[in-house]
């Protein structure tokens, strides 16, 4: 009778030694137990929803308490007192100033609003957060102020947080490849005759050079050696910051027994895998905003004309803390029925006498991801993680791809996206429409049917259905590489949806073909790995491979055009000798690198112009002939001359060239940027001498399944954590550098053996 009573979860806690038979009679609020294995990845397992989220929290505290406090300090929309004005905040991928972004976040986050959705929400949801808050601040009444990190000791934004600080995070996160990324264009709105701010980026949402990408592959049944599934997660995402991963695994017996990674302030796994399936994410292509040009009130700047109707723009004044005590700085934003005001000059969207323009972000009130990611991660096969993205239409930005122990994939580029047709896109058109399409959808917000439509039945107001969205469930493959859902399996093309969800029959990046001429290259065997299916092994050395199809593309033909040219003869000669690749010892790989961005924007470079019918192997034949080839010349010359300037040497090793530093060492590091067709992309920044990643190749997994669960081996490239005195703050960047992978531990038996200490629990 007693063992009915505990329950299976009881019994296996007390096995567990979290807890003792008494305290599930009366036990704590907040209880869980931290096994951190090699590498110091944490293993948390606890009783409930509230545990496990106080578990998260505090081993999260312990490995990145700086990153995490700045980050709710810029949520808060409290940089500029704590850093000042001029400083900058990385807001998603990319910088702003802090004044931009405190006036962003207390403009755009909507506490109240927030609070009431919680109310809402699942109890679970609202314990996994409170467990969260509980856990962080427990571990900095643990340390006390003597034990806070150098590098934020003493600091006044480190301090305990409550829910509104995991409120802020998570409205954030879903709006980090959409409405965050919009932020100096909507804080710097201002009416016709106003004092306007200047804006210096010309960045948006698509552009290349933000470096939102990832790798995601998934090998069904009929490809892979063992007849299961095996997922490839290569998310490339910041090396510093806020987004950067953390590895965890979430354990509530009978619930869920998750692992993966999730960001800073992510209480759950949100990428990674459990006991029948593993799934990752890449950045989708697809459109989570949508533009309205609006008709401005003749009679008003700040009115607008809707089926000639004239409505009253809502101001809202902004108050933004100065450091010091002095005096706050205001500004007034201005908001319409399809959301904020937004000018942006530079593609013709400004604020003027008859027009404006006004962006709707299908994020903004998106308070389902973690109710997706809960499900995502419980899931037992590929059709509940389907179920899990399509009735939630939670997941903010990201493609899903997974695979099960039974051997089928799943492709679902299924988002909060905006419910705007393709009919509603051409008939909602305006002047300007065609030529912003490549970045975003623009639509006549003076018709007020030219507004999104509201289907029935979907999860959040005027949201495309998951069933108009693109949804591959195959046996074979399935791969995304940030380019559209069109061509996710090279042998069957998808139909053609809404522009929102990306372009269709368009020209794809070289990371995508590259990711594709490679998956082509294993089924025949041509890659020189070995037979003809996918194992383990040989997707880990497919993914770090480190091959450019630029260089497989290009290169023969531009040695041939250095013959006899003196003037470009270092460069020529580093070209000569280079591998084709980007390993360590890979030597001319940094002229190359330095190359090929502005040699790939030379007209008539190619012979065979792209083919939708062959969107894998064009556009090919590279040509130097004519007038290419003398531009091609030009650009390696001053490629020489740039390089040799900044003290680089041609023909250097590329593991000399590019390396993290940690500290006084110098991590040699492989890979490269993504336009080079180079799968395992690294973004570099010129510091000490060489280049330095700063974005690319994060959290790196390769899982499949065996008779008893899976079999995930993984490595984060940029390590555990960012204080300079953990043991974790260097270990998996090594690890990384010499192509050497962490086999994770996931069953009891295999985290008590790879144990690195005693098991430490922790309630209140």
């Amino acid at each position: 009778m007693r063992k009915s009573a505990l329950g299976a979860i009881g019994v296996a806690l007390i096995a567990g030694g979290l807890v003792g038979d008494a305290a599930l009679a009366k036990g704590p609020r907040f209880e869980a137990r931290i096994t951190r294995t090699s590498y110091g990845i944490p293993h948390i397992l606890a009783r409930d929803w509230a545990g496990a989220g106080y578990g998260v929290g505090y081993a999260y505290a312990q490995d990145n308490l700086c990153l995490l406090a700045e980050e709710f300090a810029t949520v808060a929309g409290d940089r500029s007192r704590h850093f000042g004005p001029k400083q900058t905040a990385t807001l998603g991928f990319d910088k702003v100033d802090n004044l931009s972004s405190d006036i962003f976040f207390r403009a755009m986050i909507d506490l109240p609003a927030l609070r009431a959705s919680l109310a809402r929400r699942p109890a679970k949801e609202r314990a996994l957060l409170e467990g969260y808050v509980a856990g962080y601040n427990r571990h900095l009444r643990d340390i006390g102020a003597k034990g806070v990190p150098e590098a934020c000791r003493g600091k006044a934004w480190v301090k305990p947080i409550t829910t509104d600080d995991m409120l802020r995070v998570a409205e954030k996160q879903v709006l980090l490849a959409s409405s965050l990324a919009l932020a100096p264009y909507i804080v710097n709105a201002a009416p016709p005759g106003k004092p306007q701010a200047s804006i210096t980026s010309t960045r948006l949402p698509g552009d290349p050079t933000i470096g939102w990408g990832s790798n995601g592959w998934a090998f069904g049944a009929e490809v892979t050696d063992n007849g299961r599934g095996l997922v490839v997660g290569n998310p490339h995402f910041p090396w510093e910051g806020p987004s950067r991963f953390w590895e965890m695994q979430i354990t509530i017996p009978g619930e869920i027994d998750a692992m993966g990674v999730g960001l800073a302030g992510t209480p759950l796994v949100a990428l990674g895998f459990n006991k029948d399936v593993a799934w990752t994410h890449t950045v989708t292509a697809a459109q989570h905003f949508t533009g309205f040009e609006l008709k401005i009130d003749p009679a008003d700047p700040t009115r607008y004309l809707v089926d000639g109707t004239s409505e009253k723009m809502r101001a809202t004044e902004i108050s933004v803390p100065m450091p010091g005590g002095a005096a706050p700085v205001t500004r007034t934003l201005y908001s319409t029925r399809f959301g904020p005001v937004i000018t942006i000059p530079f593609i013709g969207m400004a604020w003027k006498a008859d027009k404006a323009f006004a962006i709707r972000d299908a994020n903004y009130d998106n308070d389902r991801s973690i109710t997706a990611w809960i499900a995502i991660g419980k899931a037992r096969s590929v059709a509940e993680v389907k179920a899990a993205v399509s009735s939630t239409l939670g997941i903010p930005w990201v493609n899903t791809i997974a695979a099960d122990r039974a051997g089928n994939v799943l492709h679902a580029d299924v988002t909060a996206a905006p419910n705007v047709s393709i009919e509603k896109a051409k008939a909602c058109a305006t002047p300007l429409s065609a030529s912003v399409a490549g970045r975003f959808v623009l639509l006549d917000g003076s018709r007020s049917s030219c507004d999104w439509d509201d289907s029935p039945g979907t999860a959040g107001h005027r949201l495309m259905p998951a069933a108009d969205q693109a949804i591959w469930e195959r046996r074979d493959y399935v791969a995304n590489s940030n380019d559209s859902y069109w061509l996710s399996n090279a042998g069957a093309p998808y139909r053609q949806l809404s522009p929102v969800l990306g372009p269709w029959g368009t020209a794809r990046t070289l990371r995508t073909r590259s990711g594709l001429v490679e998956i082509a290259r294993r089924f025949d065997g041509s890659d020189g790995l070995g037979g003809t299916k996918v194992d383990q092994a040989k997707a880990s050395e497919m993914i770090l491979a480190n091959k450019s199809l630029a260089a497989e593309l290009a290169l023969p033909a531009i040695r041939k055009l250095c013959a006899g040219e003196e003037k470009v003869a270092a460069a020529c000669a580093a070209l000569g000798t280079w591998d084709g690749r980007f390993n360590l010892d890979s030597r001319g790989a940094v002229v190359f690198s330095a190359f090929w961005p502005a040699a790939s924007r030379v007209p008539g470079i190619w012979q065979t112009a792209f083919d939708p019918a062959d969107p894998v192997h064009t556009p090919r034949d590279f040509t130097t002939a004519g007038e290419a080839g003398a531009k091609l010349l030009g650009v390696l010359a001053d490629t020489q001359a740039k390089l040799i300037k900044d003290g680089f040497a041609l023909d250097a090793r590329w593991g000399d060239t590019q390396f993290a530093i940690r500290g006084d060492e110098h991590i040699p590091i492989h890979g490269a940027d993504g336009q080079l067709g180079v799968l395992n992309v690294q973004m570099s920044k010129p510091e000490a001498g060489g280049l330095v990643p700063y974005h690319g190749s994060s959290y790196i997994q390769v899982v499949t399944f065996d008779d008893k669960g899976p079999v995930a081996d993984a490595v984060l490239s940029y390590s555990q954590s960012t204080d300079p005195a953990s043991p974790h703050f260097a270990d998996q960047t090594r690890l990384y550098s010499a192509k050497k992978w962490v086999r994770l531990p996931f069953t009891p038996a295999e985290i008590r053996a790879s144990a690195d200490g005693p098991a430490v629990t922790i309630r209140e």
